[in-house]
């Protein structure tokens, strides 16, 4: 692989120096990288996270904490990113998300504030989920960033949304894995705090360094460095490369060993005590194991990223977008990017930029942070500052707080029957509902009733009254009905009444995450 890598470099004209060694790159010194390779690495990472998300989207959860077994065939072929760009387009979320802060840059520069990034995300067309759709909830009800991703603020704030786009920041920070973080700071913390957050920063980082570093274990490895060591991302990521040292040949080893170890997750509601993990560190350590299990091999590592289940078309995105951008466009195998001609001239959903347009923004942006960061460009070269690893400052989401029950309560408001409660022991917890239409299934919102909205009013143990506005458009909807945490330990008492009804509407509550402050002992 290496011995390919050099090939690939001197081919394209590459004249790379360094102010030090060739180990030490990526820490301090100097590299300089001819144009056409900068653009053919940007390239292969936008390229590479096409190719994933289309190779792991008919898997997407449906192998929830379980991995896919060999037996089962994973297909692939010429014609499958063609069908699903014109068939399933929402599949590629993946790339619109990002292509949403790209638009921002392009708009107001590399300065661009919060505020720009937060606008352009809760005002978008698209459909939302999990910590970006609270996010957006939060934002347009008057929470900006970064309180609108705190988990105090946002129940699914170590969900994995941040992780899979963030892939443009370290596409426009090669080398630079400070500049990528400050690009990091501003929009990851618009939906994610904690964990989610160092998902997306991992992410970003490893882009980053796929431009100076020629070797994925050391672009794994030297990620981390920037996540806070103490950090439960950290330590899940870690215990992922310590597999690999000790199960070199054998993955499922080392994933059952960290699933065992870091599978269950204590934020997202929908996921608590359920074998549903969208959580950031775990997804984020399926797209370690094949990226180290893949060993630079672009097929192995989709397979291995894909085939760890959970969420199987961002993971392998992932992946293939940090690998295309260490290969470059050139170095991705023909087998994988043959499909790529039929619509890299194609804008992608809810945006007015192609895969082409987007390799072109992402390479424009680039050059413009080279000569921000005090690099240079000259010519058909330029001249990368390396910057340093530093770890950002530590964020804990949940802290404290551990799921003890999760109670089915299938709950209903409505004019007829306005009020009802819950009560629990615990330290705090979180409502599972929605706003819906009477009689209509779950997320099936007829056209007469998104316009209108509910408005619930929560007391908890008599205390101050909250005010809950549901909108019964899905696409500004309130994803969790209600939450309270760092409650005292003892025993508390929730009152819901439904106080703006709407016609044909009503508030369903499914079921309640509740939280102690300790963990659950062992359960035998």
């Amino acid at each position: 692989m290496k011995k390919f890598l050099v090939l690939a470099l001197s081919v394209l004209g590459a004249a790379v120096s360094l102010g030090s060694s060739d180990q030490d790159a990526p820490r301090r010194g100097s590299m300089t990288l001819a144009r056409a390779v900068l653009l053919d690495k940007i390239k292969g990472g936008w390229a590479g996270q096409v190719i994933g998300c289309t190779f792991g989207g008919p898997t997407e959860f449906v192998y929830n904490s379980a991995f896919i077994p060999d037996s089962q065939p994973i297909p692939w072929s010429g014609e499958a990113i063609r069908w699903h760009f014109e068939n399933q387009p929402g599949l590629y979320d993946d790339v619109y998300m990002d292509l949403t802060f790209v638009e921002v840059l392009e708009e107001f520069g590399l300065d661009a504030p919060a505020a720009a990034f937060a606008r352009k995300f809760a005002q978008a067309a698209y459909p939302l989920w999990h910590a970006n759709q609270m996010a957006r909830y939060n934002i347009l009800n008057g929470i900006a960033p970064p309180q609108s991703g705190h988990w105090l603020n946002n129940p699914h704030a170590d969900d994995i949304d941040f992780q899979i786009e963030a892939d443009f920041a370290g596409l426009m920070s090669p080398g630079m894995v400070g500049a990528a973080a400050g690009v990091c700071d501003r929009v990851g913390h618009i939906m994610n705090f904690g964990d989610g957050y160092y998902g997306g920063l991992f992410v970003a980082a490893m882009y980053s360094l796929a431009f100076v570093e020629s070797d994925v274990h050391k672009v794994v490895g030297k990620a981390l460095a920037v996540i806070p060591a103490g950090s439960t991302f950290a330590r899940t990521i870690r215990a992922v490369i310590d597999g690999h040292g000790l199960y070199p040949a054998d993955w499922k080893r080392t994933w059952f060993e960290v699933e065992r170890e870091w599978g269950a997750d204590a934020g997202c509601p929908e996921g608590v005590f359920r074998p549903f993990n969208i959580d950031a560190r775990m997804n984020a350590a399926w797209v370690a194991l094949g990226l180290l299990y893949g060993d630079g091999d672009f097929g192995k590592s989709l397979q291995v990223s894909a085939r760890a289940g959970d969420d199987s078309d961002c993971n392998p995105a992932t992946a293939g977008g940090v690998l295309g951008a260490i290969l470059g466009l050139s170095g991705i195998p023909e087998r994988w990017k043959a499909g790529l001609d039929a619509i890299r001239a194609r804008d992608f959903p809810y945006t007015g930029i192609s895969l082409d347009e987007a390799s072109d923004l992402s390479f424009k942006h680039a050059l413009a942070m080279i000569k921000k960061r005090g690099g240079s460009v000259d010519g058909e070269t330029v001249r990368i500052l390396v910057e340093p690893l530093e770890p950002v400052p530590l964020e804990v989401g949940f802290e404290g707080h551990f799921p003890v029950e999760r109670r089915r309560l299938g709950l209903r408001l409505s004019e007829a029957q306005p009020e009802s409660g819950i009560e629990f022991e615990g330290i705090g917890l979180a409502l599972n509902g929605e706003g819906a239409a009477a009689g209509v299934g779950a997320g099936q919102r007829p056209a007469k009733l998104e316009d209108g909205f509910l408005i619930v009013r929560v007391e908890v143990d008599g205390g101050p009254v909250e005010i809950i506005r549901l909108p019964l458009d899905g696409r500004v909807r309130k994803p969790t009905l209600f939450w309270k945490y760092r409650l005292s330990p003892g025993r508390h008492r929730v009152r819901l009444k439904l106080v703006r009804p709407s016609p044909g509407a009503e508030v369903r509550i499914y079921d309640a995450v509740i939280y102690g402050d300790k963990p659950l002992g062992p359960a035998f």
